[in-house]
């Protein structure tokens, strides 16, 4: 960049942000969410032990080692309007969703919250389109025992999913594909 003044300016962009696109974009929506009273959804933090710390005073500490102590579930969960809800949000480069990134043992949560009455779902970002997808954990199942893929095309969440329409607040204004998925 080149000020006014003849001093020109490079601007590096780190990688090691990119696939935090969505989470900041599901933070920023559920804050509004809960600052309006709509619903209370948090991210939920991912379980570790603490094998080693380095610290000079309780103010520096610095974690050295850790490990997870068993795998997460799914990255958020909450209620709203009286419905428990939880997902698990993830980011793709390219024009399906590979399969391998979602664990079973998160499509197993995600089954057991339907199970006991709570809404379970995916939702995909595809960010070279710049469309978000919700697609409820019911699709999802059935995508997974009738077909032998290792990826979910983009197609089947058009489909069988639903579009997150991007607004200015809240910016993915899911509660109200909750509120379709509620009525059915």
């Amino acid at each position: 960049m080149n000020y006014p003044n003849g001093i020109k300016k490079t601007f590096k962009i780190s990688a090691s942000n990119r696939g935090m696109t969505l989470e900041q974009e599901l933070n920023d929506t559920n804050l509004y969410y809960r600052n309006n009273d709509m619903a209370v959804i948090y991210k939920k933090p991912t379980p570790i032990t603490i094998n080693k710390v380095d610290y000079k005073n309780r103010k520096d500490a610095v974690i050295k080692e850790a490990h997870f102590m068993t795998p997460s579930t799914t990255d958020y969960n909450g209620i709203y309007n009286g419905k428990y809800i939880d997902f698990e949000a993830k980011e793709t480069r390219k024009s399906y969703f590979p399969l391998a990134n979602i664990h079973a043992h998160q499509i197993e949560h995600l089954k057991k919250i339907k199970k006991c009455g709570g809404i379970g779902f995916i939702i995909v970002k595809f960010i070279l389109d710049k469309e978000t997808y919700l697609l409820e954990i019911d699709k999802l199942e059935n995508f997974l025992d009738n077909n032998k893929r290792k990826s979910i095309p983009k197609e089947y969440f058009i489909q069988n999913g639903y579009l997150i329409k991007q607004g200015y607040k809240p910016y993915l204004d899911y509660l109200k594909i909750i509120d379709v998925i509620k009525e059915r």
